[in-house]
């Protein structure tokens, strides 16, 4: 199973939600998870992970993951070739590297990243950005490209963004 988690900020908490698919193509999810958290962490430049972590860990507290499970993140899993970690490395520390952890941005990051792939899906000039920690990430930036939908970001990942703004 495959859980992607993103985290949506209002001015009183937090709404994470999870949505659940059984693989890269799936065109449905299987389940969607939801939780609303205090903020526990203003945002700190360079140091986002404390903010986020701690609300996908409550919410992960919630889901029973099993062996061959994939945790994608809506952020970067290694921010630099010095291999400093983004919100996904230490989510993947959090899971005692358990489970790969992929990181799924939107936008760019400055530094350099050896580890960082661009994922160009549908018609886009404007990539994603795929790094991984657990699995390769040039077999993730297969599966990245692969998902279901036509446009730059694929359609359950867009739903899961909709979802924590509603």
């Amino acid at each position: 199973m495959i859980y992607a988690f993103d985290t949506y900020y209002y001015d009183e908490y937090a709404k994470t939600i999870c949505i659940s698919f059984e693989d890269w193509t799936s065109e449905k999810e299987s389940e969607i998870y939801s939780e609303e958290t205090s903020i526990i962490s203003v945002y700190e430049s360079g140091a986002f992970f404390k903010r986020e972590l701690p609300c996908i860990l409550s919410l992960l507290s919630k889901i029973e993951l099993k062996e061959g499970d994939i945790v994608i993140v809506d952020g970067y899993v290694t921010l630099n070739d010095e291999g400093k970690k983004g919100l996904g490395g230490y989510l993947y520390e959090a899971l005692e590297q358990n489970y790969p952890v992929i990181g799924i941005a939107k936008n760019g990051f400055s530094s350099p990243d050896p580890r960082r792939r661009n994922v160009y899906r549908g018609e886009s000039k404007t990539p994603l950005f795929v790094t991984s920690m657990g699995i390769d990430v040039d077999e993730i930036k297969d599966s990245v490209e692969k998902m279901y939908g036509s446009y730059r970001i694929p359609a359950l990942l867009k739903k899961l963004d909709q979802l924590t703004r509603e």
